[in-house]
């Protein structure tokens, strides 16, 4: 009987962050036993980061969708100990590794660096590579590469000092949205992001190069409808049914915009009114149109076994592509999963396929 495949799920627990969480748990006479409930408690201090903090939850549908599909499992946190990391990996020798890695040291670029790691070791893992997870990472430069190979962005400027701002010489037309131009999961993004002349472009360029420690990212806002374009696979990719953004339900007077609120903090106007709508109710040939441009980027920026192209569509059905995001959220509940589910896929044979592609990357492997 042949020993089955062992993947090893690996993620890094944002540690410092976490044990304010626990102890403001065990303040309150909170069980440990219940990472929601103390999560919940030190997001309501203001201590924990619910875009990082999301993976821990995520480890596990997806370990349970990896254990009904007949593999054996094992979940490592590295806990930004590069040594232990090490010594996991020469122990277990897995044969294929489910990268849930996010960032290291609480610097979000050793995202690439880990995945460097399992690419030396000559270890098969899902995902991206190093270049993709680095790349893209980088707003400005992934704008710059689509750009310059013709596929449709909003037109942006990489703002280091907001003292550099000239009125005069801004070559962008307002509304303007503001963003870190580093970050992802929307860290960075509220309802001030939006402005909409040019002392506000100073001020909030200002608070998020000051806030971020990096440069911002200034870019015409696109108004119209927000989509989701989710790929799987490689040779060839599949373009999953497109997802919608839904914001009628936000307020009046509320940015038509995914703000960090919106996507990770329950109970808020923003989260309760920002909803995922899949298939997106599109003529045709806009969908035709959103679908390739998506898969050009896709292409493009190399991803690989799965990611998720988000695209504004103007209010003259013209797609704009806004980010290309490798390795996004795989939570049963992600929007990642609802175009999966459309499809026709169950969560577990979604997992199954993206561990698939990474399987036939195996050294001695016939498909690799």
């Amino acid at each position: 009987m042949s020993k089955p495949v062992h993947i090893a799920i690996i993620y890094n627990e944002p540690t410092v962050e976490t044990e304010k969480g626990r102890e403001f748990a065990m303040k309150a006479g909170l069980s440990q036993e219940h990472y929601g409930v103390w999560i919940s408690a030190a997001k309501a201090e203001g201590r924990v980061d619910l875009s990082e903090v999301g993976v821990i939850e995520e480890k596990e549908d997806i370990q349970t969708a990896l254990r009904d599909c007949g593999y054996e499992t094992s979940i490592f946190n590295m806990s930004d100990d590069l040594d232990r990391f090490l010594a996991y990996l020469k122990a277990m020798q897995p044969d294929v590794i489910f990268n849930m890695v996010e960032s290291l040291g609480d610097n979000a670029i050793h995202e690439m660096h880990v995945a460097g790691i399992y690419e030396l070791l000559g270890i098969a893992y899902t995902g991206s590579g190093p270049w993709t997870l680095g790349t893209c990472l980088n707003k400005a430069r992934t704008k710059e590469i689509m750009q310059f190979n013709g596929i449709p962005t909003a037109r942006f400027r990489l703002v280091e000092s907001a003292d550099e701002l000239n009125e005069r010489s801004l070559g962008l037309s307002f509304p303007i949205i503001v963003k870190p131009s580093a970050e992802d999961a929307s860290v960075g993004i509220d309802n001030k992001s939006i402005v909409n002349d040019f002392a506000a472009l100073k001020e909030r360029t200002a608070f998020i190069i000051h806030k971020f420690q990096e440069a911002a990212l200034i870019e015409e806002y696109i108004e119209g409808r927000e989509l989701n374009v989710a790929i799987l696979g490689n040779d060839p990719a599949e373009v999953l049914p497109i997802s919608e953004i839904d914001f009628s339900g936000l307020p009046d007077g509320y940015p038509k915009i995914v703000t960090y609120d919106a996507k990770w903090m329950d109970g808020t106007a923003e989260y309760v009114g920002t909803k995922g709508v899949c298939p997106a109710d599109l003529p045709a040939e806009v969908e035709r149109e959103v679908k390739e441009a998506a898969l050009r980027a896709y292409k493009l920026m190399e991803c690989r076994d799965y990611a998720r192209v988000d695209i504004r569509l103007s209010k003259q059905m013209k797609p704009f592509v806004l980010e290309v995001n490798p390795n996004p959220d795989l939570s049963s509940d992600a929007g990642f999963f609802r175009s999966i589910r459309t499809s026709g896929l169950t969560y577990a044979e979604g997992i199954a396929k993206i561990v698939g592609f990474a399987a036939a990357r195996r050294k001695g492997s016939k498909t690799s």
